[in-house]
């Protein structure tokens, strides 16, 4: 009986001790994350005088631009969400978001459209996740179709198109994976998403669940993996045209931490209208042209980044104090690597050249993840460009 009741006794030290190591090291990752801020300011937002856009610009000056910061891609109870329209809008502003996009299934959704307005200072847009023959497809900027959209994939491509809308492939190689070919030409590409980044790496959050009720942030950047099937298939897609990239929360719960994560900066020529179909004109309209990068925001604060081109050279500002590596990819290759705040790099061909940028401090975010992801700017002959 002494030797059951020490035994016992072992056992319950040998339990204790194992929660102790293992709080101690929940705590040690809440220590030692860090969202990085540059020292130095960013170029200013906003200059009345200067034209923004690079190819309207030929100066060795990145355009000044009013950046305009998003979450794309997120479902409410109209669809398959946990929270309301008011809820998510309320989330969104307390992160600092100034829009986001709802994308509810449907064909289209028309509760979530008609949801859309300004509600606690954030711009809620909306789409819609159509379920076609290849897959989930995003439609945006439509005007809403006298009937549904077709479940072919290609003719729902066209209907949208019709409609004045442009489309986005959803989570292209998790959940339902998109099948690729036919002749419907999209729009756009999720590179990452959380929702599939969290199936794919459950393991990951499950050994720091508790984390999720302190510090959500270092929970869901450890999930993320390098996108390497979505990035090779969009530098194939940028091969025979411009299709832009897209950072996807597919938020349908923890709506504030995922909004920490997947970001897109939108660049406009000034703050969006105080009208709000003027101001979701402004918004849509960049994302259709590429003018946005997309970020892992609670990794670092991607403020300033701007990639463009004066002719046939390309040039990346990156004015961050903190450690990072900036690339110029072309093809799927890194055709130009910078460790500072600028890189510079003579296009000896024409094509579709992008930008990525690594954070090369110690954080949760895997240093081969791309921290900052940029829109393509395609190089014409003659010295010609356009994103």
């Amino acid at each position: 009986m002494f030797r059951n009741k020490a035994n016992r006794r072992w056992r319950l030290k040998a339990f204790l001790a194992v929660v102790a190591l293992y709080l101690g090291w929940l705590g040690w990752q809440v220590g030692v994350y860090k969202r990085y801020t540059t020292e130095k300011s960013p170029p200013p937002p906003f200059s009345k005088p200067q034209r923004a856009f690079p190819e309207e610009r030929n100066a060795a000056q990145p355009p000044v631009l009013y950046e305009v910061r998003g979450a794309y891609h997120m479902h409410s109870k109209f669809s398959d969400g946990r929270k309301t329209v008011d809820e998510i809008a309320r989330a969104a502003a307390r992160v600092g978001l100034d829009f986001i996009i709802l994308t509810d299934h449907g064909a289209p959704n028309r509760a979530s459209l008609d949801a859309q307005g300004r509600r606690d200072g954030v711009l809620v847009l909306a789409g819609t996740e159509i379920s076609t023959s290849r897959g989930h497809l995003v439609a945006l900027a439509f005007e809403p179709p006298s009937g549904r959209f077709s479940q072919n994939a290609d003719n729902a491509v066209y209907e949208v198109h019709s409609l004045g809308g442009f489309t986005v492939i959803a989570h292209p190689y998790s959940k339902t994976r998109w099948s690729w070919g036919g002749r419907g030409a999209v729009d756009g590409l999720e590179i990452m998403d959380s929702d599939s980044m969290l199936k794919r790496n459950w393991p990951q959050a499950l050994i720091r669940l508790p984390l999720l009720l302190v510090k959500p942030e270092v929970v869901l950047l450890e999930i993320i993996t390098r996108p390497e099937e979505s990035l090779r298939k969009w530098d194939q897609l940028l091969a025979g045209g411009a299709v832009r990239g897209f950072f996807s929360a597919d938020a349908h719960f923890l709506y504030g931490p995922v909004f920490k994560i997947f970001r897109l900066i939108v660049l406009l020529d000034a703050p969006p209208s105080g009208e709000f179909e003027a101001a979701r004109r402004e918004i849509f309209e960049a994302l259709r042209a590429g003018r946005f990068f997309s970020a892992v925001d609670a990794a670092a604060d991607p403020s300033g980044f701007r990639f463009w081109a004066e002719n046939e050279r390309l040039r990346v500002l990156s004015p961050f104090s903190f450690a990072h590596e900036t690339r110029i990819i072309h093809d799927g290759k890194a055709v130009g690597i910078s460790s500072s705040g600028e890189l510079a790099y003579d296009a000896p061909a024409p094509g579709a050249y992008r930008a990525e940028v690594y954070l090369r401090e110690r954080s949760p975010l895997g240093g081969d993840v791309p921290w900052i992801v940029s829109n393509a700017v395609v190089l014409r002959s003659g010295g010609k460009e356009n994103r």
